[in-house]
């Protein structure tokens, strides 16, 4: 073999060497990224990129009054209560009965969060406006059972678990609401599209995501800058199915809104970097139930309540004034 023959030969097995290798980076960041979306368990190396991972920072101020309604609701004379949802998986949430009931809210927090945390600073409106809550803990995180978070791939059946055992509680003489942040939103979302009881009478989803793969696609290439191509796409798709026997791309909250039969309330802040306000508006585009939309200037993740409280709860008072008597 000549020397140009030997180069070439050369020159390819690098190549081949060098697609292998990054081949086999891609596999391994993607299955890290992986297990810190699904896993209860979070990688230690995680918990120090987690502002990273939201694209955002939440100002101190913010924050506090965040962590400070958190525990005043955690201390709060809630009931913990236990089911066992459709898959045997065992749930667990936190009731407050309002002593003048009007309406039930079911409330599903957001990934790598919790009840109390979600929803402190909006659950003294709530008692004021005479709502019992089901506080739900998503599976995979707190109290509830399972290894792992489905992204409301799982979750959305949890709602209909949880609505039985309000309409149970209550008989039924309620409107409900199920209300959800982020992920929760998402779950929300996903499970307008499942057969839901007469007496649900809309949804409020504050900052939900489109699909799986969309959130997962948007904070890889946008907050974390690294490539979601078709490979990762697939590697990301083959884990997830392994973990939680669902495929993330078979299901959406645009799919769910396309079959929705129930109102709607939208609610996101402008800038939020976590799940850009773009979903919100692709979900709203395609509800095809009666719809509402609020969008907080200003506001990142999961602040929208914080930051414009005054809008926030008139738009809230609306819609239920609209559809307590569907």
């Amino acid at each position: 073999m000549n020397k140009t023959g030997k180069k070439i030969l050369i020159g390819t097995g690098s190549v081949a060497a060098g697609v292998a290798a990054a081949t086999a980076i891609s596999y391994g960041v993607t299955t890290i990224l992986m297990n810190v979306a699904l896993d209860r368990k979070q990688p230690k190396a995680s918990e120090k990129s987690k502002k990273k991972v939201a694209g955002s920072t939440v100002p101190d101020q913010t924050a506090g009054a965040r962590e400070e309604a958190a525990e005043k609701l955690r201390n709060s004379n809630c009931e913990t209560v236990e089911i066992t949802a459709e898959d045997g998986e065992r749930l667990v949430g936190h009731w407050h009965e309002s002593d003048k009931t009007e309406r039930i809210i079911v409330a599903m927090h957001g990934w790598r969060s919790s009840w109390c945390r979600d929803f402190g600073a909006i659950a003294d409106f709530w008692k004021e406006n005479n709502c019992s809550v089901l506080y739900a803990e998503q599976r995979g995180q707190g109290e509830s059972g399972g290894e792992y978070m489905g992204f409301g791939l799982m979750e959305r059946h949890d709602c209909l678990d949880w609505i039985k055992w309000v309409n149970e509680k209550t008989e039924g003489k309620y409107p409900i609401y199920l209300a959800g942040i982020s992920m929760g939103a998402a779950t929300v979302l996903m499970a307008a599209g499942l057969s839901l009881p007469e007496n649900v009478h809309g949804i409020m989803a504050d900052c939900g995501f489109t699909s799986p793969h969309d959130i997962w696609r948007h904070v890889v290439r946008d907050n974390l800058h690294l490539s979601y191509n078709s490979f990762v796409r697939k590697v990301a798709t083959d884990m997830c199915k392994k973990k939680i026997n669902v495929d993330p791309g078979e299901y959406s909250c645009v799919e769910a809104m396309k079959d929705c039969k129930v109102p709607v309330l939208f609610v996101h802040g402008s800038d939020d970097n976590f799940v850009p306000v773009e979903m919100t508006y692709e979900n709203y585009k395609a509800c095809a139930a009666p719809k509402r939309l609020l969008i907080v200037p200003g506001a990142e993740h999961a602040m929208s309540y914080l930051v414009d409280k005054e809008s926030y709860e008139r738009t809230v008072k609306q819609f239920w004034a609209e559809f307590d008597q569907k």
